[in-house]
């Protein structure tokens, strides 16, 4: 008798479950304050890169005599 061949959707299936259980999950705690620093993170450089920008607005303003 032949062998069967494996459906490829059904082994990415089981092999991704197989990765799925090996992956250590931060906990609940972890998870938040590691949101809460990356949305400090992110405040923290558009407020940086808008001033940045602002500066720079005023800059080229200033020498094109706008």
């Amino acid at each position: 008798m032949a062998d069967k061949k494996n459906n490829p959707i059904v082994t990415y299936y089981r092999e991704t479950l197989g990765e799925l259980r090996k992956v250590n999950w931060p906990s609940r705690e972890e998870a938040i304050n590691l949101t809460t620093i990356v949305v400090v993170v992110l405040i923290g450089m558009a407020a940086f890169l808008g001033t940045i920008d602002l500066i720079g607005e005023k800059l080229l303003q200033l020498a094109l005599g706008l």
